[in-house]
C-alpha cells in the first residue's frame, strides 16, 4: 500500500494525468507529453509574467493610501521583480529549440514555481484586504479573479501544476471573507467556489483532449520517424535531432556529440542463417544498444546495420567515450539467434560539435571518418575523430573517385609470382597479382584500393577484369602452366560470377583446369552460405580453388571437409617463423600430413630463405612461393622466366 501511494504521489507531481484519472502512457511517451506541455506553458508565460508584473503595480497604486501601502509597495516590487525575471528566462528558453523528451524533475520545478507565485497572490487578500478602502478591495477581488483565471489559461495542460497555483489564491479568498460575517462576502465566496471549479474541470477537459491529440500525433509520427523493424527512430527522426541539437548549440552554446556505431558481424549473420535471422540479431542489437543510454536519448538505425546518437548537453567528451564503451561492451553476451549462440561485435566513431564541425555534413562526414579508423582497427574499437581522419576520408573518396575510371584509362596491370613444384624443381604455375598505376600517386598498393572497391562495388568491375587478362594472358603460355586469381567475398555475391569465369576462359580458348580461384578463410567465415554453391559449380566447370592463407581462420578443418578444394596455401606467418618457433614447425608438419591424407595439393607462402626451401622440402610440402623463387614478375617475363635453365638448377635437390 505505501509503495502504491509513493507511486501515486510520484506520478501526481510529475504531471502524470493517469494520477487524475487521465490516459496512462509508458515513460517515453509521458516525456513527449511533458515536452508539449511545457513548451505550451513557455509560451503563456512571457505574457501571464507580464501581466503579473502589471497586477502588482496595480495593485501598489490601489493601497497607496492603505495604512498598509508600505509593505503593499515592498509586496509589488518583489513580485514584479521575479516576475520581469521569470518572464526573461522564458522567452530566452522558448529561442532553443524544443526538446522531445523532458523530465519528471521539470515538472516538479514548474509545479514548485507554480506554487510559489500562486501563495505570493494568496497572501493578498489576507494581508490587505481588511484595512483597504472599498477600491482597494474591489482592486483586489478583481486581481485574485483574474489570477485564477490567468493561471488556469497558463497552466490548462499540466492540472497539477493549476492546483498549486490556484490553491493558495483559494486559500487566501477564503480566509479574507472569513473574517467578516457580512452576507455578501459569502455570496461572494461562493461566487469564487463556482467560478474556480469551472476553471479547474475545463483544465481537467483541456489537458486529457490535448494528452491524447498528442499521443496520437506520436502514433502518427512513427510511421514516418520509426523503424518498423527495430522500433528505434530511423534516419530521418535522427536527422531531425542532429539539426535540433545544433540549433541550440549556436543559440545557447549546448555542446553534443555523435556517435556511429557499425556491426562488425550482420553480413556473417545474414548470409549463414538468412535473412530473418539478420532481423532477429538487428532486433535484439537495438535492444541492448538502448539500455546503454540515457532515457532522454534514443539510438537511431539509420542504415542497414548502421546506428547512431545525438547526446545532448554534453558536460566532458569523456561522457560519450563512457556511453561508447557500454555499446562495445552490450555485445559481450552471445546472441542466441535460430538456436545458436552467435558473437557480435561494434565499432564506434565520436564526433565532438562543434569542435569537430557545426554543420550536419560536416559531424557526419567526420563521424564516418572516425568509425572508418575504428573498423580498421578491429571489433570493438572506439575511436575520437582526429584532424588526420578528415585527410585520410578527403584522401579515400579522391583515390575511390579515381578508381572509377582506372580501368578505361588502362590504368590496372598484373603481374605473376610463380608456384615452385619440389619434386620436379619446376614452375607449375603463377599467382595473378593485381596493382594500379595511378598517373599522379604512383603505384598505389591493393591494400588500399581494394577495400575501397569491396565498399563501393567496384570490385565487380575490377574483378571481371582481373578474370579476362589473367585467361588472355595464360593462352601464351604452356599447357602444364595454370594462373590463380585471387576472389574477394565481395565476389562471391554477385550472382554472375561464374558467368565471368565461363565467358573469360571461352574468349581466351583456356581449358578451366589452368584457372585457380584463391578465396581467403576470413571470406568463408563472412560468406560460407554462398560459397558451397558457387565453388561446387566451379569445380563441375574444371576449374580447381586454393583455400589461401591457411591457418588464420576460425573454422578451416570444417571447411576442407565441406567444400571442394584442390589446393591449400599455408599462411606465411606460420613458414617465416617454423624455423625459430616449434609450435610453427608442429603446425607446417600437420598441415603438410592432412593434406596428404586428404589427397589435397599444399603451397607454403613466403618463402625467403633456402633453409625454409630445404625444412619443406624434407616435410614433403607440394609447391613453394616466395621472394627465394621469384619476386612478381610481369606477363612479359612469365616465358623468360619459364625458359631459364639456370632457374632450374637453382632449386634442384
Amino acid at each position: 500500500m505505501r509503495t502504491q501511494l509513493t507511486s501515486y504521489f510520484a506520478r501526481l507531481f510529475a504531471g502524470d494525468l493517469s494520477a487524475f484519472g487521465g490516459p496512462a502512457t509508458d515513460e517515453a511517451v509521458a516525456g513527449h507529453i511533458r515536452a508539449e506541455q511545457m513548451s505550451l506553458v513557455l509560451g503563456y508565460s512571457v505574457g501571464i509574467m507580464l501581466a503579473n508584473a502589471c497586477n502588482a503595480a496595480v495593485l501598489a497604486v490601489a493601497l497607496w493610501h492603505s495604512p498598509d501601502w508600505k509593505l503593499a509597495l515592498s509586496w509589488a516590487e518583489v513580485v514584479a521583480g521575479a516576475a520581469i525575471v521569470f518572464g526573461l528566462q522564458s522567452h530566452a528558453s522558448r529561442r532553443i529549440t524544443k526538446p522531445q523528451f523532458v523530465s519528471r524533475r521539470a515538472i516538479h520545478r514548474l509545479v514548485r514555481n507554480a506554487f510559489v507565485l500562486g501563495a505570493a497572490w494568496g497572501i493578498v487578500p489576507v494581508a490587505f484586504f481588511a484595512n483597504a478602502a472599498t477600491g482597494g478591495q474591489l482592486v483586489i477581488t478583481c486581481l485574485c479573479s483574474g489570477m485564477l483565471a490567468g493561471g488556469a489559461l497558463a497552466f490548462a495542460t499540466v492540472p497539477i501544476a493549476a492546483i498549486a497555483f490556484t490553491t493558495p489564491i483559494f486559500i487566501g479568498i477564503a480566509i479574507c471573507l472569513s473574517r467578516d460575517g457580512d452576507p455578501a462576502y459569502v455570496l461572494v465566496a461562493i461566487l469564487v467556489l463556482v467560478y474556480g471549479s469551472v476553471l479547474l474541470r475545463a483544465v481537467f477537459v483541456n489537458s486529457f483532449a490535448f494528452a491524447r491529440r498528442v499521443m496520437r500525433q506520436i502514433e502518427a509520427e512513427r510511421t514516418v520517424r520509426q523503424d518498423p523493424l527495430t522500433q528505434l527512430p530511423n534516419r530521418f527522426a535522427f536527422n531531425e535531432t542532429l539539426d535540433a541539437a545544433l540549433k541550440r548549440l549556436a543559440l545557447s552554446g549546448e555542446e553534443f556529440a555523435v556517435l556511429l556505431l557499425d556491426l562488425d558481424r550482420f553480413k556473417e549473420v545474414n548470409d549463414k542463417f538468412g535473412h530473418p535471422a539478420g532481423d532477429e540479431f538487428l532486433v535484439q542489437v537495438a535492444s541492448r544498444l538502448q539500455r546503454c543510454t540515457r532515457a532522454a536519448e534514443h539510438v537511431a538505425r539509420i542504415g542497414g546495420d548502421e546506428f547512431a546518437l545525438v547526446m545532448a548537453n554534453l558536460a566532458r567528451p569523456e561522457d560519450a567515450l563512457d556511453i561508447a564503451e557500454r555499446f562495445v561492451a552490450a555485445f559481450a553476451e552471445p546472441f542466441l539467434i535460430a538456436g545458436c549462440e552467435i558473437v557480435g561485435a561494434t565499432s564506434v566513431g565520436i564526433v565532438l560539435a562543434p569542435r569537430d564541425g557545426n554543420t550536419p555534413l560536416d559531424i557526419m562526414k567526420n563521424a564516418d571518418a572516425a568509425l572508418y579508423r575504428a573498423k580498421k582497427a578491429g571489433p570493438g574499437t572506439v575511436c575520437f575523430f582526429e584532424e588526420a581522419d578528415d585527410k585520410a576520408s578527403r584522401d579515400r573518396k579522391a583515390l575511390q573517385a579515381d578508381l572509377e575510371g582506372a580501368i578505361a584509362r588502362d590504368e590496372f596491370f598484373l603481374v605473376f609470382q610463380p608456384f615452385l613444384d619440389l619434386d620436379d624443381n619446376r614452375i607449375t604455375g603463377f599467382e595473378a597479382l593485381l596493382r594500379w598505376q595511378h598517373p599522379s600517386r604512383g603505384l598505389v598498393p591493393p591494400s588500399e584500393f581494394i577495400p575501397i572497391a569491396e565498399e563501393t562495388g567496384l570490385i565487380h568491375e575490377i574483378g571481371e577484369w582481373v578474370i579476362r587478362r589473367a585467361c588472355a594472358t595464360l593462352a601464351d603460355w604452356p599447357e602444364e602452366i595454370r594462373v590463380a586469381v585471387n576472389f574477394s567475398a565481395a565476389q562471391f555475391h554477385n550472382a554472375g560470377i561464374l558467368q565471368t569465369i565461363v565467358q573469360a576462359l571461352a574468349d581466351a580458348k583456356v581449358a578451366p583446369h589452368r584457372l585457380e580461384i584463391e578465396i581467403t578463410e576470413s571470406m568463408l567465415l563472412s560468406k560460407y552460405g554462398s560459397a558451397a554453391s558457387i565453388l561446387n559449380a566451379l569445380l563441375e566447370l574444371g576449374a580447381t580453388v586454393a583455400l589461401d592463407d591457411f591457418g588464420t581462420g576460425f573454422s578451416s578443418l570444417t571447411y576442407l571437409r565441406k567444400l571442394p578444394f584442390s589446393r591449400i596455401k599455408i599462411d606465411q606467418s606460420f613458414i617465416r617463423d617454423m624455423l625459430v618457433q616449434p609450435d610453427c614447425a608442429a603446425i607446417v608438419k600437420s598441415v603438410i600430413s592432412l593434406a596428404r591424407d586428404l589427397r589435397i595439393g599444399v603451397v607454403a607462402e613466403g618463402v625467403e630463405t633456402a633453409d625454409q626451401l630445404e625444412y619443406l622440402r624434407e616435410t614433403q610440402c607440394d609447391e613453394v612461393q616466395g621472394y627465394l623463387i621469384s619476386r612478381p614478375v610481369s606477363a612479359e617475363q612469365v616465358l623468360a622466366l619459364l625458359d631459364t635453365k639456370k632457374f632450374r638448377a637453382t632449386y634442384a635437390a
